[in-house]
């Protein structure tokens, strides 16, 4: 099978984003993570810190969940809370995307857009607590004292969303098909390796 797309899912301070971002440089294609969030705002007029923050409300309620899925896949967004909506346009403006060729997808359920397309592999990146709490206060100038609860935070919102939306446990490693550690092969071994995903045919 030739892979056509990649989504990753990620834990917050692993190294994902900037895996993904490399990948999509030395393989000469698309990238989109908070690039889904800037195209939805242009569309529906709406910005993306109010997009952030409707992802942030989403529940982890099963029959929630059910309501959110059976909306989406009748196609009738009327029907939705403001969460709801952001979704549906996420993953619309993800299919979208998807149309120009070749890509890699961060976050946003995108795996559950591009369920019916052939070629797309699941990705799941994770990293030591260690590592995690350094990378989270170099890039963010947050204390250590505060990591571990700003963590959290955004591991709790990521799974949230993903589970309101696919009823799916967001690190469950059964609903994908990659998952990589970036502290036992480092952000350039995570390349690797899925770069030779993208070129075999």
């Amino acid at each position: 099978m030739k892979c056509n797309y990649i989504t990753i899912e990620r834990e917050y301070g692993s190294g994902g984003t900037f895996v993904a971002r490399k990948l999509a440089e030395q393989c000469g294609i698309a990238c989109y993570g908070r690039e889904i969030l800037e195209e939805v705002s242009k569309e529906y007029n709406i910005s993306p810190e109010s997009i952030e923050q409707y992802e942030e409300t989403v529940t982890n309620s099963f029959l929630y969940s059910m309501f959110i899925i059976s909306r989406a896949q009748a196609g009738d967004p009327d029907m939705l809370a403001n969460e709801g909506h952001i979704y549906v346009a996420e993953q619309l403006m993800i299919k979208k995307l998807a149309a120009r060729g070749r890509a890699i997808f961060l976050g946003h359920c995108a795996s559950e857009a591009l369920k019916d397309r052939q070629g797309v592999v699941k990705v799941f990146i994770r990293s030591s607590k260690e590592d995690k709490t350094k990378r989270i206060m170099e890039l963010y100038n947050i204390d250590e004292k505060e990591v571990e609860l700003v963590r959290k935070k955004y591991d709790k919102k990521r799974a949230n969303y993903f589970y309101a939306n696919t009823a799916k446990t967001w690190d469950d490693f059964r609903n994908y098909d990659i998952v990589l550690d970036v502290s036992n092969i480092g952000i350039d071994g995570c390349v690797a390796a899925l770069r030779g995903i993208l070129e075999s045919e």
